[in-house]
C-alpha cells in the first residue's frame, strides 16, 4: 500500500491531479479536429479511482460535460468489467443517458495502470460537429433519427484500435475525418493523462491513489456540508416559462436545504417535448448540481464527494428526466436554462446571492451547405457542415453588471468568425454587441450580439436554429428590467424560427439579434458615472439613457463631446 503522507503533501498531490486532467483539456483542444472542441472548448477531462468516483476534473470544459461525466465511468465499469480491463485499452460510448446527454458528445475511459497495477482511469468528452443522422438540430422524432448510436465498448484493446467501428462510424457520418480525428484526438488526451499520472506517481512514491483519494473525497465532502449546514432550513419553488419547440416549456423546481443535503426536484416541470430538445436526468444533474455549487460552494473542487450532497430527482417523461427512445439531440436548449430555474427558488433563501436570468442557452447554429440548385453550380461547390458556438449576454449580479456575449452557465467560448469561416464557405457578414439588449438596472444585464450570415454565392444552405429567449425573454431580479428577446429573420423579411431546419436560398442571409441578460435592482440606483459610462461605449442609446437612467440632455451632451474629444469614461 502507499504509505500515508502529510496534508501538505496531500494538498500538493491534490493540486497536481488537477494539472494533469488540466493538460489533458489543454491537449484535447490542441489536437481536435472539430471546431466545437477548438475554439469553443466544448470538452471535459477527469481522473478517477478504480471505484470510478471522479477526483478531480480540469479547469477547462462545460459543467454539463464534466458533471455528466462524473456519472459516466461507473456505467463503463459496469459494461467492460474489470476483468475484461487491460492496460492499452480504451473506451468510448456516446449513450445519452450513460454519458453526457446526446449522440454527438463522444466519451473516452481508459483505465490508468501503474507498475502494471490497475490505479484509476482517465476520461475525457468532446462534442463532434456531426455524428450523421439528421444531422445536429431539433427535428428528430426519436432518438434513432439523431445519429449513430455507440454503446459502451472498446475503441481499442491492449493498443489495438477496432477498424470495424472506424469503417462504421466512417459509413455513416458526413464529415468521416473530422469524427474519427475526434476519436484518436480524445484517446490521446487520455494517454497524455496516463503519462503525466504516472510521472505523479513515481515523483510521490504512489503505488496507487488509494490514499489521496480518501484525502480529497474526504475533505471534499465535509467542507460542501460544512456550507450546507450553515444555510436556513428553508424550503422554496422557482418556475420559469421558456420558448420550447412547437409550445412553450415550464420549469418548476422545489429546493429543500436539509441539514446534510439539498434536495431539488423538479415535480411540475412539462412533459415530453415531440421534438429533440428533451433532457436526460444526467444532464439536468449536471447543471442543477453546478447551480447550487456556484452559489453555495465555488471555491470547493468539483469531484464525486463534492457533488454528492445535492440530490437531483425529477419525474420520468417530464423534459428534464427523458428516457430512451426520446429524442435528445438539442438538450442544451432546456438544459443551460435549469441555472436559472433554480435561482429563481434560490433567491427566496438567500437573497442577494444569485444573478438575474440571463440569455442561458447558448445560441447556436449548424450551417449546411451544399452547391445551389436554381442555377448550375460550378464544379468547385462543395458540401460543408458548420456549427458555430455563440452567446447572449449574462444575467447582472447582486454587486455587478452581467457579461456582455458571455455564455453562462455553459462556459464555452465564442466561436471567432475567422474560424468560423475557416471551416467551410460561410461568411458572416456582421458580429458585434447589441446595444440596449441588456436589461436595466441598479447593475445592468450583459448585452447580446448581432450576426448576419450567408453563405458564398455559388451555395445554398439549410440553417439549423438552435435559439430560446424569443417569446420569453431574461427575467429581472429585485427590481431589474429583462433583457432583450431573441430575434431571427432572412434579410428579405422572410421570417424564421428560433429552432429547426429552414432553408435559406443563394444570396440571403440570416439576421440574428441575440438576446441580453436581465438586470438587477432598481434602475433608478444606478451610479451615474456608470451610465455615462455605459453611454459613450455605445452600450446603451441615448433614448434608454433617458427613459431607463434619469439622464437629461446636458448629461447626454456632455457625453457626446467627451466622446468626440477622444475622452474616456
Amino acid at each position: 500500500m502507499t504509505r500515508k503522507t502529510s496534508t501538505v503533501s496531500h494538498q500538493v498531490m491534490w493540486n497536481r491531479l488537477i494539472s494533469v486532467v488540466e493538460e489533458q483539456a489543454q491537449a484535447l483542444i490542441r489536437t481536435a479536429f472539430s471546431s466545437s472542441v477548438r475554439e469553443a472548448g466544448d470538452l471535459s477531462a477527469g481522473v478517477y479511482d478504480t471505484g470510478g468516483q471522479m477526483l478531480a476534473q480540469a479547469v477547462t470544459g462545460t459543467p454539463g460535460h464534466v458533471n455528466a461525466m462524473a456519472d459516466a465511468v461507473a456505467h463503463f465499469i459496469r459494461r467492460i468489467g474489470y476483468d475484461n480491463m487491460f492496460q492499452g485499452d480504451v473506451y468510448i460510448t456516446n449513450d445519452p443517458w450513460e454519458g453526457t446527454g446526446h449522440l454527438h458528445d463522444i466519451t473516452v475511459v481508459t483505465p490508468a495502470f501503474h507498475q502494471g497495477r490497475h490505479v484509476g482511469f482517465l476520461g475525457c468528452t468532446a462534442h463532434i460537429v456531426d455524428i450523421g443522422g439528421r444531422g445536429f438540430g431539433a427535428d428528430a422524432n426519436s432518438i434513432y433519427e439523431e445519429g449513430l448510436y455507440i454503446p459502451i465498448m472498446k475503441f481499442a484493446e491492449r493498443g489495438e484500435v477496432d477498424k470495424t467501428l472506424i469503417r462504421i462510424v466512417r459509413g455513416n457520418v458526413r464529415e468521416p475525418d473530422q469524427a474519427v480525428g475526434d476519436f484518436y484526438a480524445l484517446a490521446t488526451c487520455n494517454e497524455i493523462g496516463q503519462r503525466r499520472l504516472t510521472d505523479m506517481m513515481n515523483e510521490f512514491g504512489l503505488s496507487d491513489l488509494d490514499d489521496i483519494a480518501d484525502f480529497i473525497l474526504e475533505n471534499s465532502r465535509r467542507a460542501t456540508l460544512e456550507r450546507i449546514a450553515a444555510l436556513p432550513r428553508e424550503r422554496a419553488s422557482g418556475s420559469m416559462t421558456i420558448d420550447g419547440y412547437s409550445h412553450p416549456v415550464k420549469l418548476e423546481v422545489t429546493l429543500d436545504i436539509q441539514a446534510d443535503r439539498i434536495l431539488c426536484d423538479f415535480t411540475g416541470t412539462s412533459g415530453l417535448d415531440r421534438k429533440g430538445i428533451n433532457v436526460p436526468l444526467v444532464y439536468t444533474k449536471a447543471y442543477a448540481c453546478f447551480a447550487l455549487k456556484c452559489a453555495i460552494a465555488p471555491e470547493i473542487p468539483n469531484n464525486a464527494a463534492s457533488l454528492a450532497p445535492f440530490e437531483i430527482t425529477a419525474p420520468e417523461n417530464t423534459i428534464v428526466n427523458a428516457v430512451h427512445p426520446a429524442p435528445v439531440a438539442l438538450r442544451h436548449v432546456i438544459g443551460h436554462m435549469i441555472p436559472d430555474a433554480v435561482y429563481a427558488a434560490l433567491d427566496q433563501i438567500l437573497p442577494a446571492t444569485v444573478p438575474a436570468e440571463g440569455a442561458g442557452t447558448l445560441c447556436n447554429f449548424q450551417v449546411s451547405l451544399r452547391p445551389r440548385t436554381d442555377i448550375e453550380a460550378p464544379p468547385n461547390a462543395v458540401r460543408a457542415e458548420v456549427l458555430a458556438f455563440n452567446s447572449g449576454g449574462s444575467g447582472a449580479r447582486p454587486t455587478s453588471d452581467g457579461l456582455n456575449a458571455t455564455a453562462f452557465p455553459s462556459g464555452v467560448m465564442t466561436m471567432p468568425v475567422e474560424a468560423t469561416e475557416h471551416t467551410g464557405p460561410v461568411i458572416i457578414w456582421r458580429k458585434e454587441l447589441r446595444p440596449d439588449s441588456g436589461g436595466a438596472g441598479k447593475h445592468r444585464g450583459g448585452l447580446g450580439q448581432y450576426m448576419e450570415v450567408g453563405a458564398t454565392e455559388d451555395h445554398e444552405f439549410d440553417f439549423s436554429a438552435m435559439f430560446d429567449r424569443v417569446d420569453h425573454p431574461a427575467r429581472g431580479r429585485q427590481g431589474g428590467k429583462h433583457g432583450a428577446a431573441m430575434t431571427i429573420a432572412r434579410d428579405d423579411g422572410q421570417a424564421m424560427k428560433g429552432k429547426g431546419k429552414q432553408f435559406v436560398p443563394a444570396g440571403r442571409r440570416v439576421m440574428l439579434a441575440m438576446p441580453g441578460g436581465a438586470g438587477y435592482g432598481d434602475p433608478g440606483e444606478r451610479d451615474k458615472a456608470l451610465v455615462l459610462r455605459d453611454l459613450a461605449r455605445g452600450y446603451i442609446s441615448e433614448a434608454v439613457a433617458r427613459s431607463e437612467y434619469g439622464l437629461d440632455d446636458a448629461d447626454i451632451e456632455g457625453v457626446n463631446d467627451a466622446v468626440k474629444r477622444g475622452e474616456g469614461l
